[in-house]
């Protein structure tokens, strides 16, 4: 656990120099994380953003490991559903968009 508070700390500390070396501008970040911009830039010069907002930010910076995290979360639920009964069989889906008049 102290690793990881540590990392997080690191991440915290640097985040104003991620953000800079992103190919996205601070207005794009501020405008999807939903901060007021002046609140945004004292959080970033205090250092003071929650554990929420770093999330956010972090998916912006890194689309590609959120997409990879998302995807892996997705795959787990389908595992979950698929053990657990919840699915529908490829006959019964085309019985049903036939229904709809979808094909």
């Amino acid at each position: 656990m102290i690793q990881e508070i540590i990392a997080y700390k690191n991440i915290v500390d640097n985040i104003e120099n991620l953000m800079n070396k992103s190919p996205f501008k601070k207005s794009y970040i501020i405008e999807q994380v939903g901060i007021p911009s002046p609140t945004f830039y004292r959080k970033l010069k205090t250092q003071t953003f929650s554990a929420d907002e770093m999330l956010s930010i972090a998916k912006i910076l890194s689309p590609e490991e959120n997409f990879r995290l998302e995807l892996k979360q997705e795959i787990e639920q389908g595992k979950r559903d698929l053990e657990n009964g919840y699915f529908i069989t490829h006959e019964a889906m085309l019985a049903e968009l036939r229904s709809k008049k979808l094909i």
